[in-house]
């Protein structure tokens, strides 16, 4: 369809002459100083078949070089990239955005109705600001749940690697690590996402990529509300450094009246409690997995009530969640009680049996430095019954009179007592 350099037709004249590209952050590299080579009609428009402009750059260090796919009017008709063909407000594809915003927007694909449809887009286009898309893009909301939990809001710089080495795929390759493709195993070929077309992918038909993320949509998670009615708290995780309780209140104050709003700094989290449980239950159905302040995607959850919160925890073997946990095997099992102490019956911490006195061993030990030590008979036995000839045993602590004060050195069972007695006696 494209005609040569040297005609003056209509095609001619149309042909794209663009300064910069409309790329993604992703494809763009996350690399601020980039530099690009500018092919004037370097190639046809896969969708229009119309020359355009191509750039082609480096978007990282041990990335692929990537260029642009389409021409910049394709790209302004779907708003999407002109290297991914992905969304540029979202980073999703063309099927979910217009599945999530309920667009149907048939552009025609034979060459005529194909032409026709780009020029009248083309004139739309240049009476427009620029802000907006155009088309039946342009006339649909601004935006969709379902688009704001599956949007991507960092930018993934993994989808920039080079590609496979089919060298080293077959065990061939002889470069080594100065080898610029990767030296990984493929992916299975069955894999429905390894059949990729990029005209399907801007029609919005046959994208595998867009039917997982339509099934991973259908399945997620849900926030119901909790039965205690007297909630009326909620809980945003994931804070980080970034977000303040300013921050907060500016998107939380649109629900209804707050009552107070706590930062837990070193958890990352915050409890926002609203004044009524409407106010809390309007603001979880609408932030509830789709919540973005500062570039941060938080968690939202209902808060707990303080009884909920005493309770916690792991009772006969069910979790807080409510599920079955099983014994772990290996580990012993819980101990007996003890069994009741009688207050009147003595402690008998040696099992000895009550009805015997067992004999009290005294140890014979040196007398201190400068102490004679007893002529032989006059110290104490090294060993005594307890019977009627044993001397009396000096009563306990608790039972002494006060203002008697009892020390060891005192004690006149106590080895060398009647020796430093009769020592002290003979001086």
């Amino acid at each position: 369809m494209a005609t040569s350099l040297g005609s003056n037709t209509y095609n001619r004249q149309n042909w794209e002459d663009a300064d910069f590209p409309i790329l993604c952050q992703t494809c763009l590299g996350e690399n601020p100083y980039i530099r690009m080579t500018k092919e004037k009609y370097g190639k046809e428009c896969k969708i229009c078949a119309r020359p355009f402009t191509v750039f082609r750059w480096c978007p990282g260090t041990r990335m692929r070089f990537k260029k642009t796919e389409v021409c910049q009017t394709c790209s302004k008709m779907k708003n999407v990239c002109q290297t991914c063909l992905l969304d540029l407000e979202y980073g999703l594809p063309i099927q979910v955005r217009d599945t999530g915003l309920s667009v149907k927007d048939e552009v025609p694909k034979s060459d005529v109705n194909k032409e026709y449809y780009t020029q009248n887009m083309e004139r739309e286009i240049a009476n427009s600001d620029g802000t907006r898309p155009v088309g039946q893009l342009g006339k649909a909301p601004s935006s969709s749940d379902m688009l704001l939990k599956l949007a991507r809001t960092t930018p993934y710089y993994k989808r920039n690697r080079p590609h496979i080495c089919s060298f080293w795929v077959k065990g061939e390759c002889k470069r080594g690590e100065e080898c610029p493709y990767r030296h990984e195993k493929p992916t299975d070929p069955d894999d429905p996402l390894a059949d990729q077309n990029i005209k399907d992918r801007y029609y919005g038909i046959n994208d595998p990529v867009a039917d997982k993320l339509l099934k991973r949509a259908s399945t997620m998670p849900r926030l119901d509300p909790p039965e205690d009615k007297s909630i009326s708290t909620l809980y945003i995780g994931g804070l980080g450094d970034t977000v303040t309780d300013g921050d907060l209140k500016s998107h939380f104050y649109q629900f209804g009246e707050i009552r107070t709003i706590t930062i837990v700094q070193r958890q990352q989290c915050a409890f926002i409690q609203f004044a009524t449980r409407q106010s809390a239950e309007s603001a979880a159905e609408k932030s509830f997995n789709k919540l973005i302040i500062n570039g941060r995607r938080l968690t939202v959850k209902w808060g707990r009530s303080q009884a909920a919160r005493g309770k916690e925890g792991i009772k006969d073997g069910v979790s807080e969640m409510g599920t079955r946990l099983d014994p772990v095997p290996g580990l012993p099992g819980a101990l007996p009680p003890p069994p009741a102490l009688d207050e009147e019956a003595p402690a008998n911490y040696f099992n000895l049996d009550p009805g015997t006195s067992p004999a009290v061993m005294n140890i014979a030990l040196p007398p201190p430095p400068g102490i004679n030590p007893p002529p032989p008979g006059f110290g104490p036995p090294m060993f005594h019954p307890m019977g009627h000839m044993a001397p009396p045993m000096p009563p306990p602590m608790s039972m002494r009179p006060p203002g008697q004060i009892h020390y060891p050195s005192q004690d006149p069972q106590r080895m060398g007592a009647h020796a430093a007695h009769g020592s002290r006696h003979g001086d």
